[in-house]
């Protein structure tokens, strides 16, 4: 009898050696598989990241340049000017103006200011250098005012950056 409980315990241990080799493929084939899909939703999940991120970026740049607020305008008023303008079919004239400058900073304001004596006698010799004729239109008046953010422009001294004039606003325009 002592063979017989032998035999029983060898012939199930067989089973057992059978049922554990067909676990162990089966079990190996779902980590792969579980390992694929996690390695798969961490790369969608970081490329999706990136995509987003990215874009959101780049709406953000668009998203602020938009929002920000324009600076407000910032003019310097020019005193009044009479000269007398060169004769022609008319007779002899004088030209009564004022205006105001369009400048993008106080900066410009503060340099123009100190070169004020300069900027005065350029935009003087330059009124007087006009006839009645050339300004009366409004053509004219746009000429002008070209020619006067010209002289503005230039330089005060050598090698120095020229200024900034955004536009030139005529309050009073009297010519007799």
């Amino acid at each position: 009898m002592a063979t017989a409980p032998k035999a029983a315990q060898k012939a199930p241990s067989k089973v057992v050696a059978i049922e554990e080799g067909a676990a162990a493929p089966k079990k190996s084939k779902t980590t792969l598989i579980l390992i694929l899909v996690i390695v798969l939703l961490v790369a969608g999940g970081a490329g999706g990241a990136w995509y987003f991120m990215s874009h959101k970026a780049e709406g953000a740049s668009h998203t602020e340049a938009k929002h920000e607020a324009p600076k407000p305008p910032v003019f310097v008023n020019m005193d009044q000017f009479i000269v007398n303008l060169q004769p022609d079919d008319l007779g002899e004239k004088y030209l009564q103006v004022q205006f105001t400058l369009q400048v993008p900073d106080q900066e410009t304001v503060d340099r123009l200011k100190l070169y004020m004596p300069q900027v005065r006698s350029r935009l003087l010799l330059l009124l007087s250098s006009k006839t009645a004729t050339e300004i009366s239109s409004a053509e004219g008046k746009k000429k002008l005012s070209e020619d006067i953010i010209a002289q503005v422009k230039q330089p005060f001294a050598p090698n120095a950056k020229p200024q900034e004039v955004g536009g030139v606003f005529f309050t009073s325009f009297v010519i007799q």
